[in-house]
């Protein structure tokens, strides 16, 4: 059985959509939902959905082991940052090497980096008149949005569009091509 954790900080719609694509898969499990938002939506979606889910803070996290030992024991195949905000410890990503992977709601290396994230990004895609973009599925190293990209998906930003067309268009691409790259990564 290969093993996921997933991070989250927000409303939780990528983890959700990645724990019903995997809930009947009998040799893939989400075995973990981990948030730095004690009122992150994707609690309220884990209780819903029968899915273990910890909040904690950036004690935990930076400067404990305790995230780590959790990662330890649940000994995962793979970690999933699905709108997850904060640059992870080097501990982590030493213990899993290449099994750390984010989605990013633009075509990297434009529009990443700190601070690079959610509507600040389409804001971005906007002021700079692109005509496309899309979303970025990478491995996780030591800086923000700079590991090796894994899959991108693409579409058009028209004159018109606002960032919150452009939400909706990159969101559209998250929950079709997501759950699909996690499982080739883990098939394959």
């Amino acid at each position: 059985m290969k093993r996921i954790v997933i991070f989250a900080s927000g409303n939780g719609s990528n983890a959700e959509n990645l724990i019903t694509f995997f809930r009947d898969n009998p040799t893939i499990s989400i075995t973990q939902v981990l948030t730095n938002n004690p009122k992150a939506n994707i609690l309220e979606r884990c209780k819903n959905l029968n899915v273990s889910a910890l909040s904690f803070n950036k004690v935990a996290f930076e400067n404990t082991e305790d995230v780590f030992n959790i990662l330890k024991i649940a000994q995962p195949d793979l970690i999933i940052l699905a709108g997850f905000l904060w640059k992870f410890p080097q501990n982590i990503l030493k213990a899993f090497p290449n099994k750390v992977i984010n989605l990013h709601p633009a075509l990297l290396p434009k529009f990443g980096g700190k601070g690079m994230y959610g509507m600040h990004v389409h804001k971005a895609v906007i002021s700079e008149k692109e005509t496309e973009t899309g979303i970025t599925i990478h491995y996780v190293n030591e800086h923000y949005d700079e590991g090796t990209i894994i899959f991108q998906a693409k579409c058009d930003v028209k004159p018109s569009d606002s960032a919150e067309d452009i939400a909706k268009k990159v969101h559209h691409l998250e929950m079709m091509y997501f759950p699909q790259v996690v499982n080739k990564l883990l098939t394959e």
